[in-house]
């Protein structure tokens, strides 16, 4: 079944005039609720990063890397939003309060695989039920790519309800632009649900009352 890019974007320009201004820049969110779908199946409890054609302007994800040598410089060069280096892991030990701190301010974290082993004794407990375990890059790997790529993304993950929610985009993106955000979402969650499952689609802004959308070509 094709998705309806135009219902999509008339969706979000109708979830706009419904918003009120404000003194902060409001996000787009899409909520994709399921039928037929039990959360209690793991298989079910899918949980993915998904790349947006279009970044979130002005509410980008926060990157942060944890390298060595020459990985940390390319890091800098490539503007992450901190870098951490061996020694600051290590000066972590045992300090739950800081790293809780880290991992609520940084939405990704990357690593090279060389420090896995310590960033998960010292902050795997803390990381992994937030689901923000490092991405292991290589050292040649080209950084800049890598932070580009997650400054474009968003994750979704299935919980205890039957439902997504993610932001797609800002208030003063293009509508096309956050429509094919969200038929970019709804591509990969079809990867993974029959398109019957799809009990509800709704568009919203932060502030703006919901938005229902058949995303789907009538045949």
């Amino acid at each position: 079944m094709s998705l309806n890019l135009d219902a999509i974007t008339k969706a979000v320009t109708e979830a706009k005039s419904k918003a009120k201004k404000r003194r902060f820049k409001q996000s787009y969110e899409l909520i994709v609720k399921f039928r037929d779908f039990d959360v209690k199946n793991q298989a079910n409890r899918f949980n993915m990063t998904i790349t947006l054609p279009h970044a979130l302007q002005g509410k980008e994800p926060k990157i942060c890397v944890i390298a060595t040598g020459a990985m940390v410089l390319a890091a800098r060069e490539a503007k992450a939003d901190a870098i951490l280096t061996r020694e600051d892991i290590e000066k972590l030990s045992g300090n739950k309060k800081e790293v809780r701190r880290l991992a609520n301010s940084y939405d990704y974290f990357i690593a090279t695989p060389d420090l896995m082993v310590l960033i998960g004794r010292v902050m795997g407990q803390i990381l992994g039920p937030r689901n923000k375990i490092p991405e292991a890059i290589q050292p040649n790997a080209d950084i800049k790519t890598v932070i580009d790529r997650l400054k474009r993304s968003v994750r979704i993950r299935v919980k205890d309800q039957p439902q997504i929610m993610c932001k797609v985009g800002t208030e003063d993106m293009d509508p096309k632009q956050v429509a094919e955000n969200i038929a970019a979402v709804l591509s990969e969650i079809l990867n993974k649900v029959r398109p019957e499952q799809l009990r509800a689609v709704v568009i919203k802004l932060t502030m703006s009352s919901p938005v229902s959308v058949n995303p789907f070509i009538s045949r």
